[in-house]
């Protein structure tokens, strides 16, 4: 317990560490036709989630790297903890806003950095909130701001996804942006899985190939947020696992 208090005591410092560039980055976020979105203000919040994650003893793998664009998308993944977020912020390599539950959007001085980075809040009790923040986070994608989603809406505290909910993909379709899928698997181990009690762990992300709009363009809601989780399962070896499962029970 004393070194979760001390992962908490940590990013706690470093959260307030970053007051004075969280000034500069506001003042340089109200310029019109800001260039230094890429730069400046999603450093702080990447250099911050690395020294976090990399405090715990967490080493992180990025697989798939070069499939990333030089183009808003909609970055779907699994949920399996709390640390999916600063894995993304930490290692992605590409500056991204999250579609995130309200609660976090009343911490101090993370909800400011988040809503530099073009987060957007939901409130899930509010289905008219809900759609409103929807909308901003289209908006966002067309003006050039990735988004990550985590369609699963819950964390899953495992390696076993929750149904994708297909309602957030509208993200996507109505911004006419690709689809990169990734998984994410051991980010559970670090605080879902010790009961709150913070632990070392190894990350994988997956970066797994880009969906294009031409490629979904034909595709049901439903259907979309199927193949996304089949993507998913499969890069993290889940199917293979299923498979095996069914040959066993066919075999005895």
């Amino acid at each position: 317990m004393l070194f979760t208090i001390f992962i908490y005591l940590y990013a706690a410092t470093l959260v307030i560490g970053s007051l004075v560039p969280l000034q500069k980055a506001k003042r340089q976020f109200k310029l019109p036709n800001n260039h230094l979105y890429n730069e400046e203000i999603f450093h702080i919040p990447s250099k911050v989630s690395q020294k976090v994650i990399k405090r715990t003893g967490t080493t992180v793998h990025v697989n798939g790297k070069e499939k990333l664009l030089d183009e808003p998308v909609l970055y779907v993944a699994n949920h399996q903890g709390l640390f999916d977020i600063l894995a993304f912020l930490g290692h992605l390599g590409k500056p991204v806003g999250f579609v995130a539950k309200k609660e976090i959007n009343k911490l101090p001085i993370i909800r400011k950095w988040m809503e530099l980075l073009y987060c957007v809040f939901i409130d899930r009790n509010d289905r008219r909130q809900s759609m409103k923040a929807i909308n901003q986070g289209i908006e966002n994608l067309k003006a050039g701001h990735s988004l990550v989603i985590f369609p699963e809406g819950t964390r899953s505290r495992g390696s076993i996804l929750n149904e994708f909910k297909s309602g957030s993909l509208r993200l996507a379709t109505k911004a006419n942006v690709p689809i990169i899928p990734v998984s994410i698997d051991g980010t559970y181990k670090m605080l879902e899985e010790g009961n709150g009690r913070i632990q070392a762990s190894e990350i994988k992300m997956t970066i797994n190939d880009p969906i294009y709009p031409d490629d979904y363009k034909d595709l049901k809601s439903g259907e979309l947020a199927s193949l996304i989780q089949r993507t998913i399962e499969k890069s993290l070896g889940l199917e293979q696992e299923e498979s095996m499962k069914v040959e066993m029970i066919e075999i005895s």
